[in-house]
């Protein structure tokens, strides 16, 4: 394929090219020869030797660039660099997601200075991955960094059409790639996975891998989603450093507060915390009062810095649900979109996935739900206590529980009572390492209208 350089091909970076030979003609200095013999006494070591002049050093600098980009594939993607990324988005972002844009421009210009290790760039179509990713191909290339910045795809189209190519052999082009000095692989799991496609990827990252080449990846999978052999070397902290982009399409920046698919969130979009009720005027106790104004605090305070687990227990219609909506709507409003799914809502939608009519994967589904930066499951114990549901919500928390990932789940006091919650998820709920358990003694809310029917 045009664009990548063979070890016969004309693009190679070695190959001498014709007017490397020649100065500028009007250069003062050497007249355009492109050499000059430095006035030196005689009998000094360096005396009647030829340098090459400054003029054509320029030169050749110049031709050099122009080889690279040839071969790095950057002829389109030139004008993408550090300078003109909008570092806080083309529109006024919520500040989580200007912060994550911001912090990962910092990050791929310090890689780009440095090229060492590997860089996973992360995020949904259109966040500003690529152009972050030929940043750093073309601040490499303006250094003379031999550069090869390909589509995933398309690399793998390239290794195909080397089959029938005169020019170059596959094992010359593969060779080529593996070993690239620097190797950026744009749009990671967009190709087709066939098990050629996932053995010759493999092949490339297991070659980079162990010779600890600077490879830089994008992609809009998560971890979970990427082929085993392959995710265990994008997961190692020592070689490679992963930066999540939560902002938003740039194509379309009006979905910044768009809830995830599975999210039951918009019917409860009006449950906030200023509108949470004390419920003073039912004549409860000062017990059960309080323990409704310190799970407000405790909600309140988790929604500004999630970080463990926060488990919501009381009788049902106490304003469990109120507050763990509000948890969710406030981090919305910030740009920070959690997953809220009741979870009998959430066991039909895994369920659902195994459809032949459906358009999502049960791995992708189940990935989605696991590495939501912020889950919310709401009314655990309501579900089917099927042994395929207890083991799902199981596998489901127990990730979440490992990785201490932001959690904040409703339970009914009933149904801790029962079965219907492994045992294995309570001992989990209940470790204070990692959990804060609150518990609400109010009684069921009662409307006003409620109140009438009761009284009647």
């Amino acid at each position: 394929m045009a664009g990548i350089a063979s070890t016969a091909g004309s693009t190679s970076l070695n190959a001498p090219q014709k007017s490397d030979s020649l100065g500028d003609p009007d250069c003062p200095h050497c007249g355009g020869s492109g050499y000059v013999r430095p006035e030196l006494p005689v009998g000094h070591p360096d005396f009647g030797r030829l340098e090459i002049c400054v003029c054509r050093r320029a030169r050749l600098a110049e031709g050099v660039r122009a080889r690279l980009y040839t071969l790095s594939r950057l002829d389109q993607l030139q004008g993408l660099t550090f300078d003109n990324f909008q570092a806080r988005g083309r529109k006024a972002l919520p500040e989580l997601q200007a912060n994550s844009l911001e912090s990962a421009r910092n990050t791929a210009r310090n890689y780009a200075q440095r090229l060492s290790g590997w860089l996973l760039l992360s995020g949904g179509f259109g966040c500003g991955k690529t152009h972050l990713a030929a940043a750093i191909a073309n601040f490499a290339v303006s250094m003379g960094v031999p550069t090869l910045f390909l589509t995933v795809p398309d690399l793998l189209d390239t290794l195909r059409m080397a089959y029938d190519s005169t020019d170059t052999t596959f094992e010359d082009r593969f060779e080529e790639v593996r070993s690239a000095r620097l190797l950026v692989m744009d749009d990671f799991g967009t190709q087709n996975a066939t098990p050629w496609a996932q053995e010759k990827l493999f092949q490339i990252i297991n070659f980079r891998y162990i010779n600890k080449l600077p490879t830089v990846i994008t992609t809009n999978l998560g971890l979970g989603e990427i082929e085993p052999r392959i995710r265990s070397r994008l997961s190692d902290p020592e070689l490679v450093t992963v930066v999540r982009i939560t902002a938003p399409d740039f194509r379309r920046p009006t979905q910044d507060l768009r809830q995830p698919e599975l999210s039951s969130l918009d019917l409860l979009a009006g449950k906030s915390f200023s509108n949470f009720q004390d419920r003073r005027r039912e004549g409860l106790t000062a017990d059960q009062t309080r323990s409704l104004q310190d799970a407000l605090k405790a909600a309140h305070d988790f929604a500004e810095k999630p970080a463990g687990w926060l488990i919501l227990s009381g009788p049902y219609g106490s304003g469990k649900t109120h507050l763990a909506a509000a948890i969710a709507n406030y981090r919305a409003a910030l740009g920070d979109p959690s997953l809220f799914v009741v979870v009998p809502d959430l066991l039909d939608h895994l369920r659902a996935t195994f459809s032949p009519d459906s358009k999502a994967s049960y791995d992708r589904r189940f990935e989605e739900v696991r590495s939501a930066s912020l889950l919310v499951l709401d009314d655990l114990g309501s579900q089917s206590a099927t042994p395929w549901a207890r083991e799902k919500l199981h596998q489901l928390l127990n990730h979440r529980y490992n990785a201490q990932s932001p959690t904040v789940v409703t339970v009914a006091r009933e149904s801790m009572a029962g079965e219907e919650i492994d045992q294995r998820i309570v001992l989990r709920m209940q470790d204070a390492r990692i959990s804060r358990w609150v518990a609400i003694t109010a009684p069921a809310y009662q409307s006003s209208q409620r109140k009438k029917t009761a009284k009647s």
